[in-house]
């Protein structure tokens, strides 16, 4: 599987285009703001002769949502995200006036749910979602084992966690969830986390003062 990552935004938010040998591909967070930001990611995907199939979200914060629409239209994807989190999708413009961001409208809404042990399939390829809520109600992770791969949003990050003081937010069922349903993976398994640079469980096992 190839994974590209764009970091868009003032956020710099990790968007990531996943394909395999099919040319078929997955956008999951797509966090292009500006004009600019947009043609790097259907640069790409033109330039790689990629076929977009599904538009997914890890959760649905503003930084992660900003270039929904815009792929929605251009690729005609409706967004995906668990349920718990549809609630953001009504009030991202509003949120985003607070952080001095002005967008001219929400989101569109979700076309499908995405619920723990689902199985997203793209060419040759299967993702399958891992619910952990704790950052967001509806935080999701996509994992691959044959591949050894963790899309894991805002849950988990390279010597630290997800903040838990935004709506919905709650550190212990943060912290419980990635210690039962994440640290169990292999230790070899490659986490790629919403923003920052990508890790290994194994190294979060060892070295994550938050999960001791």
């Amino acid at each position: 599987m190839n994974i590209h990552t764009l970091p868009l935004n003032p956020w710099q938010v990790n968007t990531y285009i996943l394909s395999d040998e099919t040319n078929e591909c997955v956008i999951i967070d797509p966090g292009c703001f500006s004009e600019e930001e947009q043609q790097q990611l259907t640069g790409f995907i033109s330039d790689n002769g990629l076929k977009p199939v599904r538009l997914l979200h890890t959760h649905l914060h503003l930084d992660h949502v900003f270039g929904t629409r815009f792929v929605s239209e251009e690729y005609n994807l409706k967004p995906e995200a668990h349920p718990d989190d549809e609630f953001f999708i009504g009030i991202t413009k509003e949120y985003a006036s607070l952080f001095g961001v002005t967008i001219d409208e929400d989101p569109p809404p979700l076309g499908n749910y995405l619920n723990d042990g689902d199985e997203v399939k793209f060419g040759n390829s299967t993702l399958t979602v891992i619910h952990i809520p704790g950052h967001s109600p509806g935080g999701v992770t996509f994992y691959n084992e044959k591949e050894g791969i963790l899309i894991a949003g805002d849950v988990l990050f390279r010597d630290s966690t997800g903040r838990t003081d935004l709506p919905g937010g709650d550190y212990d069922t943060l912290i419980s969830n990635i210690k039962n349903k994440l640290l169990t993976l292999p230790e070899n398994t490659v986490v790629y986390p919403g923003h920052g640079p990508s890790t290994t469980i194994g190294y979060e096992k060892k070295n994550n003062q938050f999960l001791r």
